[in-house]
């Protein structure tokens, strides 16, 4: 039986996640005053970054499929999101064949919302569930042939977005676009800890998303914030803790979630939710548009690359609420080589 309060926390996160996307869609400027470090500048390839775009499997928004987060599994398939909450109701991890063929792997609870999610090596999937059932919010695991189970609780308050494996296997890594902070899950099960808490991955007042995207890459968590419409880059010291924060750019205003051209490059591909837009992100911070509405981005919320296939999930919160799962090629000559490693 549901808890009473599952259908206020829908409301409530079916607001958040509307009012993100229409701020960020209007809005001039979201981002906050860039730091040294940090590039502001916007190009346009002269030629298509990103070609041959195309709709790999189209959902039905009003039956709570909206497109959150994926990854690509090792036979191209993918695992992807559905928040759910949105269109009040269930929310569902779905597999979607390299044909574009669906399958329900695991469904949800009515008010509950799936975000972020992540495999190992053995093909363990892990995902985030954003509930007002202390019993249900958390990080789940799902095991090959097996049932889901949860291995870390999180706050009922909070809304765990982006999640990422370290190398190691050992340490999951949440944002929680709530409270300006990333948590560390052991994989093995236990007590979820604030591994960092920051003002630079809050939200504000008008946009109220902070910490969004989040990915493992070369040493470092690297966290998207929607509200500020940076990436930022958070090495992780010999002892596991974070080191200083640099930011990246500051210039991808409502960015989601975001992922790298491949383990080498730094190079990033990064989803602009309101601005129905895919920005690709340089090592020195510039940025450049690759991807439109006219591409057909609908509320895109993620991206992931596997070769030179880019994938994108747009959750079609505005109307027609198109959502679906694109992909396109990656054309790999037009990329800058001297800026992309």
């Amino acid at each position: 039986m549901e808890t009473s309060t599952a259908v206020p926390t829908a409301t409530l996160l079916n607001k958040r996640f509307r009012l993100a996307a229409a701020i960020a869609a209007t809005a001039a400027v979201l981002v906050s005053t860039p730091s040294a470090s940090a590039s502001t500048a916007t190009e346009t390839s002269p030629k298509p970054v990103v070609t041959d775009v195309k709709t790999l499997a189209a959902f039905d928004f009003a039956a709570g499929d909206s497109p959150e987060n994926l990854t690509v599994n090792p036979d191209n398939s993918l695992t992807v999101s559905m928040l759910g909450s949105v269109a009040g109701k269930r929310p569902a991890l779905v597999r979607i064949a390299p044909s574009g063929r669906s399958q329900v792997i695991v469904a949800g609870q009515p008010g509950d919302t799936f975000t972020g999610n992540t495999r190992d090596r053995g093909g363990n999937i892990y995902y985030n569930v954003a509930s007002s059932d202390s019993a249900r919010a958390g990080v789940w695991t799902l095991p090959p042939g097996g049932t889901p189970r949860r291995i870390a609780a999180l706050p009922t308050d909070g809304l765990p977005n982006g999640l990422a494996l370290d190398p190691a296997g050992r340490t999951l890594y949440a944002a929680d676009s709530n409270k300006a902070t990333v948590w560390s899950v052991p994989v093995s099960g236990g007590t979820a800890t604030a591994w960092l808490t920051d003002p630079v991955l809050a939200g504000d007042p008008s946009v109220p998303l902070g910490a969004n995207g989040l990915r493992f890459h070369k040493g470092a968590v690297w966290v998207s914030n929607l509200a500020k419409g940076t990436l930022l880059r958070i090495p992780v010291t010999a002892t596991g803790a974070p080191g200083r924060i640099h930011t990246v750019t500051s210039s991808l205003t409502g960015v989601d979630d975001f992922n790298f051209l491949n383990d080498r490059s730094d190079v990033v591909f990064a989803a602009q939710n309101g601005l129905n837009q895919v920005a690709l992100v340089h090592p020195d911070g510039t940025t450049e548009t690759v991807l439109t509405s006219k591409d057909g981005l609908a509320s895109p919320t993620s991206t992931a690359v596997r070769g030179n296939r880019l994938y994108v999930t747009n959750a079609g919160l505005a109307e027609p609420h198109d959502a679906k799962v694109q992909r396109g090629t990656i054309d790999p000559a037009v990329l800058n080589c001297d800026r992309t490693s």
